[in-house]
């Protein structure tokens, strides 16, 4: 059982110029981006959207995308916006992302572990999810498209700390596949907390360095 990493090709709308742009006039002059919770509604369309911050927005026009396939549901999305005033946005971009869920080591039969880049690791302001910053290698295959990669975290084990604190121990598994290791790409990742959750994480990755564990807090400031 393994949770699949789809690669994401990013719209990189901060690289676009016009004269309306540089004088601060265009339709991107005033973008947000933000990691955010989507709302669908029953005809499979955003709505409505949450950011990490806990600042919610209606939007002007509903939105849909091939990957929308629940009904009355709620997406993990990067999001590009312009505010519009009153709570509402006007989406510009936005596109799906990649979320790994708590698994047990039992329910996981493969668990390589090849290399990756760790950039960062931080918890979102509501306490819902770990972002995690990667760097891929990757490359062209022969028919021209990139390798897929395949991620999955696991907590090996939950410990009860001398102050009756817990703290589990997650493992980020990673398989490179067929995937070439020519160039680098920068992609970002959450992890959905579960509900009832330990007072920290340790997070271990196998970097390209040698094996990174990180100690991170998850109580809400």
């Amino acid at each position: 059982m393994r949770t699949l990493l789809g690669l994401l090709s990013l719209l990189w709308l901060m690289a676009c110029t016009s004269d309306s742009y540089d004088q601060g006039e265009g339709r991107y002059s005033q973008l947000v981006g933000d990691y955010a919770e989507l709302t669908v509604n029953s005809q499979k369309r955003g709505v409505s959207f949450t950011t990490d911050e806990g600042v919610a927005y209606r939007l002007t026009s509903p939105v849909s995308a091939s990957w929308m396939t629940k009904a009355d549901s709620i997406y993990r999305t990067i999001i590009y916006y312009n505010k519009v005033g009153d709570g509402q946005a006007e989406v510009v971009s936005f596109g799906l992302m990649p979320t790994l869920h708590v698994l047990q080591p039992k329910n996981v039969k493969r668990q390589p572990e090849d290399p990756v880049g760790l950039e960062s690791v931080w918890m979102t302001k509501n306490g819902k999810y770990l972002n995690l910053g990667l760097l891929l290698k990757n490359g062209r295959l022969d028919d021209g498209t990139e390798g897929i990669h395949s991620l999955a975290l696991i907590c090996d084990k939950v410990v009860t700390n001398a102050d009756l604190t817990q703290t589990a121990y997650y493992r980020l598994l990673h398989d490179q596949g067929e995937a070439p290791t020519y160039y680098s790409n920068r992609k970002y990742i959450s992890i959905l907390l579960p509900q009832v959750r330990p007072d920290s994480v340790r997070l271990t990755v196998n970097t390209f360095q040698g094996r990174d564990e990180r100690c991170l807090s998850l109580k809400i400031n």
